[in-house]
């Protein structure tokens, strides 16, 4: 695969999420699809627009019918039609939420019909790897159909869990798609990195609009759409890893994998249920930290771009050196929580910064 072949397509992408965003912001408005704060929002601020990832989503879809106009070898195969049918009914999801609202059983429940017509279609884990020997190990096909179906459902609501300040998850996001889109390109997977290019430019064209102080919000629309896409895009290049075929794209998509984690353990060690809202997730305690919206969300993306460079590595290791590498990155993780602040269950300061210019959500 040529590398010149990537640029025009995300170009293409790029400039139509930013030209679309505004006329989405417009329709969002039109609609009153408007973010209202809640008792978990961090922000005062009333009346910013949701559905941005409908911008999003127009970039992915002409950097993607682009991109396989250009690379050789790519085929619209059932794999494709399956991924893009469950990122339309995400999406169709996303936009009803902003718009009416959803509880979290119907919500669960599209986006594990979702989940189900993308692993229908090929997106799944057939096997796994020893990690000393790199011999294939098959894995039964209700196993196999399973846990695919729990990561593609599990990956979407992790962005969608750490959407809480602005422009986090839109950043976020576009180091993790990269670096899938690039772990593909290794592997010579074509849809994977045809996938990971148009999402790519998509996530960058919204990106000047979402960054704090935000003009526009992803909303449901746009972080349920990116988390399934992330999903299976990692699911469709994840063949490349040598230590564990699952190893890597577990670690590009670290941060959000360990948020979403910890906010489960915590809310079972508090007695508190599962799906409750909190304000202990790692952006909160970044911006206690911190002090201000974007020196967090900077350092989110920081933390992300190291897991993704981590990630990237483990493409090149093998047999012990892997695993001893592995345990060394799981060790500096649990000391970087530790730092954060992320492994206690002291709330953060309960005052409200006054509402202004760059606030978070």
């Amino acid at each position: 695969m040529d590398p010149s072949q990537t640029l025009i397509p995300l170009l293409a992408a790029i400039a139509t999420a930013g030209l679309a965003t505004p006329l989405v912001a417009r329709l969002a408005r039109a609609l009153g699809a408007v973010d209202e704060p809640t008792e978990r929002s961090v922000s005062l601020r009333r009346g910013i627009p949701l559905l941005g990832g409908l911008a999003v989503a127009a970039g992915s879809a002409v950097g993607l019918a682009l991109a396989a106009g250009r690379f050789e070898g790519f085929v619209a195969t059932r794999r494709l039609g399956g991924t893009l049918l469950g990122a339309a009914l995400v999406l169709a999801l996303g936009v009803w939420d902003d718009r009416r609202g959803l509880g979290a059983t119907a919500k669960f429940s599209v986006q594990a019909l979702a989940a189900v017509l993308a692993v229908w279609a090929g997106m799944r884990i057939d096997y796994v790897t020893d990690p000393l020997t790199r011999t294939p190990l098959m894995l039964p096909t209700w196993l196999g159909w399973g846990v695919s179906v729990l990561w593609i459902v599990g990956v979407t609501n992790a962005i969608n869990l750490i959407d809480g300040l602005d422009g986090l998850a839109t950043g976020v996001s576009a180091i993790i798609c990269a670096t899938l889109t690039l772990i593909a390109w290794q592997g010579g997977h074509v849809l994977g990195v045809c996938l990971g290019l148009g999402l790519l430019g998509g996530l960058l064209g919204f990106l000047p609009w979402n960054f704090p102080p935000a003009r526009i919000f992803l909303g449901d629309t746009g972080s349920l759409f990116i988390g399934f896409g992330l999903a299976v895009q990692a699911l469709e290049g994840y063949r490349q890893a040598a230590l564990l075929p699952f190893i890597v794209p577990v670690l590009a998509l670290g941060v959000p994998i360990l948020d979403t984690l910890l906010s489960i353990f915590r809310r079972l060690r508090l007695h508190a249920p599962i799906f409750s809202a909190d304000r202990l997730h790692m952006h909160h305690r970044l911006l206690e930290t911190r002090g201000s919206t974007r020196a967090a969300v900077l350092q989110f993306y920081f933390l992300t771009a190291c897991f993704g460079l981590i990630a990237l590595s483990f493409t090149q290791l093998h047999g012990t050196v892997a695993v001893v590498c592995l345990i060394a990155v799981v060790l500096l993780t649990l000391r970087m929580l530790s730092n954060l602040g992320a492994l206690s269950f002291r709330a953060p300061a309960e005052d409200r910064p006054p509402a202004g210019e760059g606030e978070p959500r």
